[in-house]
């Protein structure tokens, strides 16, 4: 009788110390393929306080837990990559950052290489002028390239030179799309035209002057955009788009529509940026790449 509860008693530790072992190596499924969760963050900050600030403890917990939950951070290369055909990890994540505030090279980038996460900043490039002079504080030019000097883990991209703004009645007109009016005149299709080609190459030509990688993105000022800011971006040289729509973005997305999913929210816990991107996943591919696993198409 003692033998066998002893049997019993070692066949119990034993499994209690394999269960032990398996959860030691227990990774959380990722909640998708070949869909990738660009995120959009602005300001990271201790004492600041917005609706798109929050504090580098809470940026840096929300990557800690999207790590910890089988989460895989890529760059920019491998998104314009990916829309090209090629493929990413499970559970891919872009970081990104509009503005380009200085917050983002003080505050957030060391945690950025403490964790080895790569990032795009879009730049509003007027900044650079006096940047100082904005509230919050942006980057300049020195901030910029010595930057990209120290890390290779950094991508910078536009938010245009100086159409950062709105217009009309309300102010709920983007200057992306917005016909200006002078004197009371409106301006007419060509100067539209001519003024938006002019504000986005003057803003790649003066980011390309910082960096070595070629500069095709753009960051659209408050997501607002229509088909013709899109074929004028396009004629800039722009070949690759983010909106403020928040879904994933899939293979088939439009480059010059690429969608993000809103992080730089205070209240924005580590486990409801998780649920959200889960709730965003798109079912349908996750469908395609069941069949493909399980029935080897």
């Amino acid at each position: 009788m003692l033998k066998h509860v002893l049997k019993c008693a070692f066949a119990i530790v034993a499994g209690l110390a394999l269960l032990a072992a398996s959860l030691g190596h227990y990774r959380p499924q990722v909640p998708y393929k070949n869909q990738v969760a660009v995120l959009m963050y602005h300001h990271i900050h201790d004492t600041d306080t917005s609706s798109a600030t929050i504090s580098t403890r809470l940026f840096q917990d929300q990557l800690t837990y999207l790590k910890a939950q089988g989460y895989h951070f890529i760059t920019l290369d491998d998104l314009k990559g990916f829309l090209n055909g090629g493929a990413v990890p499970p559970g891919a994540v872009l970081v990104t950052f509009d503005d380009g505030y200085k917050s983002v090279k003080t505050n957030a980038l060391p945690i950025l290489e403490k964790m080895n996460i790569p990032a795009v900043i879009f730049y509003i490039t007027q900044k650079q002028e006096h940047p100082e002079k904005g509230i919050p504080p942006f980057q300049s030019n020195e901030d910029i390239r010595g930057m990209l000097q120290e890390t290779s883990l950094v991508d910078i991209g536009s938010h245009t030179h100086n159409l950062h703004n709105k217009t009309g009645p309300g102010k709920g007109e983007g200057l992306l799309v917005a016909r200006l009016k002078n004197n009371g005149k409106t301006e007419t299709e060509e100067e539209y035209e001519k003024r938006i080609t002019t504000d986005l190459s003057t803003s790649l030509e003066r980011l390309q002057a910082l960096t070595s990688k070629k500069v095709d993105t753009l960051a659209y000022p408050y997501g607002i955009f229509d088909r013709k800011s899109i074929d004028l971006a396009k004629e800039a040289g722009i070949h690759y788009a983010f909106t403020i729509t928040q879904r994933m973005t899939l293979s088939s997305t439009d480059p010059m529509q690429i969608p993000r999913i809103n992080a730089g929210s205070p209240n924005i816990t580590p486990e409801l940026l998780d649920k959200t991107i889960r709730r965003e996943t798109i079912a349908l591919p996750g469908v395609i790449n069941w069949l493909h696993d399980h029935l080897k198409l």
